[in-house]
């Protein structure tokens, strides 16, 4: 321990990064391990219930097909109104599709890793969404694999805002106990704000931040209370349990990010 504490820190650096890189595809390998024993149980079900899995995917495509012409239709009247009203452009991203192959869920780090990096053009920083929300954001990059930093983390921290209530607030995620569902906090939260488990207020994403898009998911808060300052509130944040347990994410990659970069700053 005393010989590494003395090396120098571009090589405890290289190594960090070698090992990981080492290890890369053991863990791809055990993903691809998982998924062929996924479908040698899937071909164990009876045919009844391959007819009626059939069915109701069926039935869920029609559904999304409906929604897709009306998120069509909706782009459409919003470009209109914005060239119409002279507003500046969205940012807008392309999703990249990735897996999850590991796991690092501790009390102070929260993390995955999922089986794309450099060899698709993940940038570090990204957005990782999914169906519910956000997920986090990549922390870094390899070759062949990206460590997200969840949402969860003690080290995530982002502006955010109510439903329906455009004036921002902090968001940072905490410390996490044992395997119970994943929560946060925030801060600086106006007085006038009421919420229970009645009526929990819904958190979003702001541009604000720059990095997410407006209107994605963080999670619910019960209850506020007077904050340290006694001016704002604060509260807890209930986040999504499947957070934890998460297959496929979705990355965004500005396609764009050199048009945004002055607004960022």
């Amino acid at each position: 321990m005393l010989c590494w504490w003395v090396l120098p820190a571009f090589i405890k650096s290289f190594t960090r990064i070698s090992f990981t890189e080492f290890q890369a595809p053991a863990w791809v390998a055990s993903t691809q391990l998982d998924r062929l024993e996924d479908f040698w149980g899937r071909r164990s079900h009876s045919k009844i219930e391959l007819i009626n899995a059939g069915k109701e995917l069926a039935r869920q495509k029609s559904y999304y097909q409906a929604l897709a012409q009306r998120h069509e239709v909706l782009e459409a009247e919003i470009d209109r109104l914005g060239s119409i009203l002279r507003l500046p452009s969205k940012r807008e991203y392309s999703h990249e599709i990735a897996r999850v192959i590991r796991r690092d869920l501790s009390a102070w780090w929260q993390q995955l890793i999922i089986n794309k990096g450099r060899n698709y053009n993940i940038p570090q920083g990204a957005a990782v969404i999914y169906a519910g929300g956000i997920v986090g954001r990549v922390a870094e990059v390899r070759a062949y694999t990206s460590s997200v930093e969840l949402i969860s983390s003690p080290n995530f921290r982002m502006a955010a805002s109510f439903e329906n209530d455009n004036r921002p607030v902090v968001y940072q995620g905490l410390a996490q106990t044992g395997l119970g569902p994943p929560y946060g906090e925030i801060r600086d939260a106006p007085q006038d704000l009421i919420a229970n488990s009645q009526t929990p207020l819904k958190l979003l994403s702001t541009e604000l931040g720059g990095t997410f898009p407006s209107g994605l998911v963080i999670g619910s808060v019960r209850w506020l209370e007077p904050g340290s300052s006694g001016i704002f509130q604060a509260g807890e944040v209930h986040l999504d349990k499947r957070l934890l347990s998460l297959k496929e994410v979705s990355v965004l990659i500005p396609i764009n990010p050199e048009k945004y970069s002055h607004n960022d700053d």
